[in-house]
């Protein structure tokens, strides 16, 4: 009888979490560390942040527990800090004493930029986060870098961009109800080219980082195309059976709009007009590298499809 590798999964209720169990629970033993025992986790696997001594032996510790970016700007910046800095240090700390011997943090691209423009995001750009959100992921990186590895054990740091899939939340999602109400799109006059990376491919690399022998380090995850928010509105509209309406309304008038909306606290303010409409690709060469792989094995436009047929 094969014995399975035991994970503990940090922030095992939520989006990605709960994905992981789907795919994971019948390949691994899985354990969830959360502040709500709940999601698909059974109730006796789950512990308390308060309860760190009682977690048992595993061997992989996959950290997703943290605060997300908020769009609205409406979080104390120190809050940031004590969670996704704060969390990271007591479970990094946890691993090192631990018989555990991977750890796996779950950073953002926005630890190292905010905008990227025309470039593409690689792990040799120089970490330079403009928000609360991105300077407490990074953070919790140089935590981690700055600690004294013990033999035998590994941590990868990873940075994703946009992930979607079952259960997605955010921006997508509004995308989404946006196109099936059949109401225009007003922001065709931004042409950009986005990374997303699809729970499907995150999945895929996280059972190799599990399973196989990946030299520690830094790695960015991105599906291999990139993708643009008018090809996403056009993909909606396809998967709801409508016709994409998209308005080429001047970017100076859309810019103005959000900046009302930041004193108004409406829909569309300067900070999710940003993420709809910039450019931001990430290169996952590194990854792939370390993998030993040549392509992921879900194309952007099938990992959205997929997402899409769940919302």
């Amino acid at each position: 009888m094969t014995i399975k590798s035991k994970i503990l999964i940090t922030g095992s209720s939520g989006f990605i979490g709960s994905n992981l169990h789907s795919s994971f629970h019948l390949d691994f033993k899985l354990f969830g560390l959360d502040i709500a025992k709940s999601g698909p986790f059974p109730l006796e696997s789950v512990y308390g942040w308060d309860e760190l001594e009682k977690l048992p032996m595993v061997d992989t510790i996959i950290h997703l527990a943290g605060k997300a970016h908020d769009t609205s700007n409406t979080i104390d910046s120190a809050s940031y800090f004590e969670i996704n800095l704060g969390l990271t240090k007591r479970i990094f700390d946890y691993f090192l004493q631990s018989n555990a011997t991977k750890f796996i943090f779950f950073s953002s691209v926005k630890a190292v930029a905010d905008t990227v423009g025309n470039e593409i995001l690689t792990e040799d750009v120089i970490p330079n986060p403009k928000t609360p959100y991105g300077q407490s992921k990074l953070a919790a990186e140089k935590y981690i870098l700055s600690q004294q590895l013990p033999v035998g054990k590994k941590f990868y740091i990873l940075r994703p961009c946009m992930i979607h899939g079952p259960g997605n939340k955010g921006n997508l999602n509004l995308l989404y109800k946006f196109v099936r109400k059949g109401i225009p799109w007003p922001l065709g006059s931004f042409e950009n080219n986005r990374s997303f990376v699809s729970i499907g491919n995150l999945i895929f690399v996280l059972r190799l980082l599990i399973e196989k022998d990946i030299p520690s380090g830094t790695y960015n995850i991105a599906d291999d195309e990139s993708f643009s928010t008018n090809q996403l509105i056009r993909l909606i509209a396809e998967s709801v059976q409508r016709k994409p309406i998209i308005w080429n309304i001047p970017a100076p008038i859309i810019r103005f709009i959000a900046k009302s909306g930041d004193l108004f606290h409406l829909p569309l303010n300067s900070e999710r007009l940003k993420k709809l409409t910039e450019s931001y690709v990430v290169s996952n060469t590194k990854l792939k590298s370390a993998l030993k792989i040549n392509t992921l094995p879900i194309s952007v436009y099938d990992g959205l499809s997929f997402t899409l047929k769940h919302l």
